[in-house]
């Protein structure tokens, strides 16, 4: 580790509950115990105030000034990210469509220096993370664009039903906003080897409600979310202000880039990167998205 890293953590997270230079405290066992038990329970963690929160109006400050470069577009989706135009059966969910209006920042508009670009690139960062999330290493994304972003909520706006291609995903909000945007899912509503139609289709057509779980996230809170096996969303952000989330891509193995369609879907336009490993992607399992 360099004396850069271990200054940033000791500047701007709270080292006394994450001390992540030093995993052989009682504070690190504990939160990382903490974190695996909520993840294996209920798919999903929070460490709350993982940012101090000297350093939280800060971590705000940053993801506004680069929230008006974000990427924004309104369109149809599904909660598989699946064309809309797939023949499928009459009852299947992603028969169920639903409007996107969220918008995002790409890693090469997010400056080096940020608070954000900094973590997600610190190997002290992500050294607790794997531990969290029970794996050797993460990887950062070789995805120019999308190893890490900043996802942009403006008012009256949502993040739709959906399913992560990730496994986890690592996620902190940077910005509140002054009502809704609340994050709701579904813990484990599918699995590697079984879509459950079933449900999806219920909660989609508003009938499962007592499959949803919701968090009223606060910035500088870092979550942790096993999204591919559950549906989530982010509800209707209302008042004033945008809400803002910080999202750190990562990936058991190296290498992994989006794909084109995907990819121009999120960001607008695709590098030559992606259209490089068009083709070359791996799937972990044969689920929908």
């Amino acid at each position: 580790m360099s004396a850069a890293e271990v200054e940033l953590v000791e500047q701007v997270v709270d080292t006394a509950r994450y001390p992540l230079s030093d995993p052989a405290s009682v504070a690190w066992r504990e939160a990382v115990h903490r974190a695996r038990h909520d993840l294996r329970e209920d798919g999903c963690s929070v460490l709350p105030d993982f940012i101090r929160p000297s350093r939280q109006e800060e971590l705000r400050r940053e993801g506004a000034r680069i929230a008006p470069l974000a990427h924004y577009d309104v369109e149809v989706v599904n909660a598989y990210n699946i064309d809309t135009n797939t023949e499928l059966p009459a009852n299947h969910p992603a028969r169920t469509t639903m409007t996107r209006g969220n918008a995002f920042v790409a890693r090469d508009q997010i400056p080096p220096h940020s608070i954000i670009h900094r973590l997600y690139t610190s190997s002290l960062f992500k050294r607790f993370i794997a531990e969290c999330v029970e794996l050797p290493a993460v990887h950062e994304l070789a995805d120019p664009l999308a190893g890490l972003c900043l996802n942009v909520v403006r008012p009256g706006m949502d993040h739709p039903w959906h399913f992560d291609t990730n496994e986890f995903a690592v996620s902190m909000l940077t910005q509140e906003p002054e009502a809704g945007g609340i994050f709701e899912y579904c813990a484990n509503i599918r699995s590697a080897i079984s879509e459950n139609f079933a449900d999806v289709r219920a909660v989609l057509a508003g009938d499962g409600e007592q499959l949803i779980q919701r968090l009223a996230l606060r910035p500088g809170d870092l979550q942790l979310f096993k999204g591919r096996f559950s549906l989530h969303r982010v509800t209707t952000v209302q008042g004033r202000e945008q809400r803002h989330s910080a999202i750190f891509a990562y990936s058991e193995r190296p290498g992994v880039i989006g794909s084109v369609a995907r990819t121009k879907q999120i960001f607008g336009r695709v590098l030559p990167a992606h259209l490089a490993a068009e083709g070359r992607a791996v799937r972990g399992d044969r689920l929908l998205d």
